[in-house]
C-alpha cells in the first residue's frame, strides 16, 4: 500500500509543476502571442514565433500530464475521509482533464497550419477560430474544475489530515474559476471586466491552490497519519 506520505509529495511535486508549465504555456506563451482583436496578428505571431508556440503546447502537455496524475493521487489522499466523495472530486478532475485534452487539439491545428510561411496564407480567421475554440472549450472545462475544487475542498474540511484553512483555500479557488467561467460565458461586457476577472482568478487560485502545494511539499510531510488506528506517526 502506498503511503500516504508518498502521496502527499507525489501531489505536491504534480501541483508545483502544474504551475510552473502551466503559467508559461498561458501567460508566456499563448498570451504573448495571441491578439484577440486581430487575427492578422495572432497568425503573424504564430507563424514567426512558430517555435515558441510549439513551447507553449509542450507546456500545456506537461501541464495535462500532471493533471492526470492527480486524479489518482489526491484520490488516495482523500479516500479516508470520503471514498464515494473521493471518487466524485477525481471524477471531475479527469472530467476537466478530457474537456482540456480536446481544446489543446484547437491549438495543435492551428500549429500545424502555421507550420509552414506559404501554408499560412489567408488562414487568419481558421486560426483566430481554433484559439476561440480553445478558450471556449478550456472554460467549459475550467467550470467543472471549479466543481472538482467544491469537493476537493469540503473534503479538506472534513479531513484529520488536511488543515482546515487549506479547505476554505480551495473553496475561495472554486469561487474564483466559477464567477469567471460563468461570466465569460454569460456576460455580453466580459472582455471589458475581463483583466479584472482574470486577476480574481489568479489571486483565488494561488491562494487556494499553492497554499495546497506548499503543504503538500513541507508541511504535509513532516509526519504521516495512520489512518488504520488513527495514531499520529512520527518520520
Amino acid at each position: 500500500m502506498v503511503r500516504m506520505k508518498q502521496i502527499a509529495k507525489i501531489s505536491g511535486i504534480a501541483y508545483l509543476m502544474i504551475f510552473l508549465s502551466g503559467f508559461y504555456a498561458n501567460f508566456s506563451v499563448l498570451e504573448s502571442l495571441v491578439d484577440m482583436e486581430s487575427p492578422t496578428v495572432t497568425l503573424t505571431n504564430f507563424v514567426n514565433g512558430h517555435s515558441q508556440f510549439g513551447y507553449g503546447l509542450l507546456g500545456f502537455v506537461l501541464m495535462l500530464f500532471f493533471d492526470v496524475l492527480l486524479v489518482w493521487s489526491l484520490f488516495y489522499l482523500t479516500q479516508s475521509v470520503s471514498r464515494n466523495l473521493s471518487f466524485v472530486a477525481s471524477f471531475f478532475r479527469l472530467m476537466h482533464a478530457i474537456i482540456f485534452g480536446i481544446a489543446l487539439s484547437k491549438l495543435w491545428r492551428a500549429y500545424q497550419l502555421t507550420a509552414e510561411v506559404e501554408s499560412a496564407i489567408d488562414l487568419e480567421l481558421e486560426v483566430m477560430n481554433l484559439v476561440s475554440d480553445f478558450d471556449l472549450v478550456w472554460t467549459l472545462g475550467l467550470l467543472i474544475f471549479g466543481l472538482h475544487l467544491i469537493v476537493l475542498g469540503f473534503l479538506s474540511l472534513k479531513s484529520t489530515f488536511i488543515p482546515k484553512i487549506i479547505g476554505l483555500f480551495l473553496l475561495l479557488a472554486a469561487m474564483g474559476y466559477m464567477l469567471d467561467g460563468i461570466a465569460k460565458l454569460a456576460y455580453e461586457n466580459y472582455l471589458i471586466y475581463r483583466p479584472y476577472f482574470e486577476m480574481g482568478v489568479v489571486l483565488t487560485g494561488v491562494i487556494g491552490e499553492l497554499s495546497f502545494t506548499i503543504w503538500l511539499l513541507f508541511k504535509g510531510l513532516k509526519k504521516e497519519k495512520n489512518y488504520n488506528t488513527g495514531k499520529q506517526v512520527s518520520r
